[in-house]
């Protein structure tokens, strides 16, 4: 059924869904806004430096309708923006969200789809201060997200790793590259217990941005960090570029979410592919001085999330991925636009 509400109706049934969130958490924003939703552009008055990023979701290209609700597609779109500030050590500040809606959902959709993305940015501490809908082919959820810091030196960037860098990531992997395949194959389920198998599910469809234990590392001492949105080799690899260095993994040491062997093995998979190849799972790859490495990880592990050490910074260029004999295998990761 095509929507019955009109453009500036929708807005506003929207923006209410905001306001109720805001409310739930008031301090809300990084930033002091002076005009949120309703005028033509927000006006916000930032506090030290800001970090900006922007990032999308197409239907068909990062969800699909038949196995994500409404409510998934609202809260994975804020996280995946998020994590980006998160891999910046940022806190959370503002956000800015464009929907793009198709002629054969009706009204219930997207204003779920928005209180879930709503409800969600407010459990992370961001305003949600403006955004646009538009008519469009297929359902697109693009978000602008904005964080904040006391000074620009306070943000990690991609390029400081060092030689003699440790290399650790949060959390643990492969976790969204099963889910997806027990989404696509329900029958790679059999044989594995049903909350394992949901959990793997919901880590595709509704990722967590790492936005505290980002902050933390950053407070740590970290001299890079990227969010593992592409696959772990490609990732590494960026962060490798970037700071003209060397990046070492030792697949051996990866932490894999349980389940995912499991699903590898009924796919007739390698689990270290999904944990290592695959992309979506969210967690940081952070750079530290090797002496630092035991207080990230305490400092981490206060926010409830875990930090492994994966591997080591070294003189040079590329990604090397090294498995358990000492053989290196070719980094792989996820571009958008390849096959």
């Amino acid at each position: 059924m095509p929507p019955s509400l009109g453009e500036f109706e929708l807005i506003a049934r929207l923006a209410e869904s905001v306001e109720r969130a805001r409310r739930s958490d008031p301090a809300g924003s990084g930033a002091e806004v002076f005009v949120g939703t309703g005028d033509d552009a927000a006006v916000t008055v930032p506090r030290g430096a800001t970090a900006t990023s922007v990032d999308a979701l197409v239907e068909g290209v990062h969800f699909r309708r038949q196995s994500s609700s409404p409510g998934s597609v609202g809260r994975k779109a804020i996280a995946v923006a998020l994590s980006d500030l998160a891999a910046m050590g940022a806190e959370p500040g503002e956000a800015y969200v464009q929907l793009g809606l198709p002629e054969d959902l009706d009204d219930s959709y997207f204003l779920e789809l928005g209180g879930a993305l709503a409800a969600a940015a407010a459990d992370h501490g961001v305003a949600v201060v403006g955004g646009d809908v538009t008519r469009a082919p297929v359902l697109v959820v693009a978000l602008t997200v904005v964080g904040h810091a006391g000074s620009a030196e306070d943000l990690v960037l991609r390029s400081g790793a060092r030689p003699g860098d440790a290399l650790a990531v949060t959390g643990e992997l492969g976790g969204a590259a099963a889910g997806l395949l027990l989404l696509d194959r329900p029958e790679l389920a059999d044989g594995i217990p049903e909350e394992m198998a949901t959990e793997l599910r919901r880590r595709h469809t509704e990722p967590e941005p790492r936005l505290r234990a980002g902050v933390a590392l950053a407070a740590a001492g970290a001299t890079a960090m990227i969010d593992l949105s592409d696959g772990l080799g490609g990732d590494a690899g960026h962060l490798a570029a970037a700071s003209a260095v060397r990046v070492v993994v030792e697949l051996d040491r990866l932490p894999v979410q349980p389940g995912v062997a499991e699903v590898a093995a009924a796919a007739g998979l390698d689990a270290q592919e999904l944990a290592a190849a695959r992309g979506e799972d969210y967690e940081l790859l952070v750079a530290l001085p090797a002496d630092a490495l035991a207080a990230a990880g305490d400092a981490v592990a206060e926010v409830g999330v875990a930090l492994t050490e994966v591997g080591g910074v070294e003189e040079g260029g590329g990604v090397a991925m090294r498995g358990l004999d000492g053989t290196e295998h070719e980094p792989r990761g996820f571009d958008q636009l390849r096959p």
